[in-house]
């Protein structure tokens, strides 16, 4: 076809200062839940992105590691019961009926 694009946009990230820009279509990863097949970022944009996500999370869990006390599992006050085993069937209920 003489229609295909050579270049795609990439959508970018406002959160982690990505701008939106058009880039070769070589440069976008395959996507194959999308309808075209391909990512909306740009592989060095979405590795960008990916990376500053984990950076937030892993920051978020250490706030809150400092602001709560490690958790303790809450004990029962009473034991949990056990599952008896069936009792075995008296031999006449065995037969077949006849």
């Amino acid at each position: 076809m003489a229609d295909e694009t050579t270049t795609r946009r990439c959508i970018g990230s406002g959160r982690f200062g990505i701008e939106p820009h058009d880039a070769p279509v070589e440069d976008f990863p395959r996507q194959p839940s999308q309808k075209d097949g391909l990512g909306r970022m740009c592989k060095t944009h979405w590795n960008r992105y990916t990376a500053g996500l984990a950076r937030d999370a892993k920051a978020r869990k250490a706030a809150e590691g400092v602001a709560s006390e490690p958790k303790t599992p809450i004990e029962s006050k009473t034991p949990k019961r056990k599952r008896s085993k069936e009792a075995p069937m008296p031999a006449a209920a065995q037969g077949h009926a006849g």
